[in-house]
């Protein structure tokens, strides 16, 4: 039977992660300078002749036309995620509040549960008796639900009114 001496997986056919990170990186790079490229000839005028640039040797050319639309490409990205964050930012601070009183009546919703299924039955034994832990486990739950809900309703009434 023979057996194989090579192994498939990157680490163990010698090639680093960082050479993987640098292949990556330039792929990138290369991928924003096409969207560029095709963000800035979208951009011109259809069916009007493109400015004619001086005449330089080809390389040159192309090397100023590949930074002008690196440059443009990475505009693009930041003008579209501050137009978005500007539509957002009204719906982010009522959103917040909103969260803030829906995890408040999630909250609140258990304090019944743990007095009316838990304290109520062992209210018989809670100084001495056999469901005396029961008892504080139940009132330490229900106190612990009951401070996670008026304090979320609290933060929201104090959010709200900094916002007014």
């Amino acid at each position: 039977m023979r057996q194989h001496t090579h192994r498939r997986c990157y680490h163990h056919i010698e090639v680093r992660p960082e050479s993987i990170g640098r292949v990556l990186g330039i792929g990138l790079r290369v991928a924003g300078r096409v969207a560029g490229q095709h963000i800035s000839n979208s951009a011109q005028t259809p069916g009007g002749p493109a400015v004619a640039a001086p005449a330089s040797s080809p390389a040159g050319d192309a090397a100023v036309r590949g930074r002008a639309a690196g440059r443009s490409a990475a505009r693009v990205p930041g003008g579209l995620a501050r137009g978005i964050g500007g539509f957002l930012r009204p719906f982010g601070r009522v959103g917040g509040i909103l969260w803030l009183e829906v995890s408040g009546v999630f909250f609140l919703i258990f304090v019944p549960v743990f007095v009316w299924r838990g304290m109520w039955p062992a209210r018989a034994s809670y100084l001495h008796g056999p469901d005396h832990m029961k008892f504080l486990v139940y009132v330490g739950l229900a106190l612990f639900f009951l401070y996670l809900g008026v304090s979320s309703f609290w933060r929201a009434h104090k959010k709200s009114a900094a916002g007014s």
